[in-house]
C-alpha cells in the first residue's frame, strides 16, 4: 500500500505541476490567471479532501477487521484451551 500511495503522491503532484506550467503558459491576462490558478487550487484541495476521507474510512474498515478477527482467534484458543 505504501508503494500505490507513493505513486498516487508522485502523480498527484506531477498532475499539479503540469497544470501549473499550463496556466502559467496560456495567453490570459494576469486576472483571470490567478482566479483560474485559484478555481484550479480549490478543486484540488477538495479532491484531496475527499480522496482524504475515503482513505481514512478504509483504514477503519481494516482495523474493524482486524479488530474482529482477533476477537474470534482469541475466543477459538479459549476453547480450545477449554477442552483440554
Amino acid at each position: 500500500m505504501s508503494s500505490a500511495s507513493t505513486k498516487l503522491g508522485f502523480f498527484l503532484a506531477g498532475a499539479g505541476l503540469g497544470a501549473v506550467v499550463a496556466v502559467l503558459y496560456t495567453p490570459r491576462s494576469g486576472k483571470d490567471t490567478r482566479r483560474l490558478i485559484a478555481l484550479k487550487t480549490e478543486e484540488g484541495k477538495d479532491y484531496l479532501e475527499s480522496r482524504s476521507k475515503e482513505l481514512r474510512r478504509q483504514a477503519e474498515d481494516a482495523v474493524d477487521r482486524g479488530k474482529e478477527y482477533v476477537s474470534k482467534q482469541k475466543d477459538r484458543l479459549a476453547e480450545a484451551l477449554k477442552a483440554s
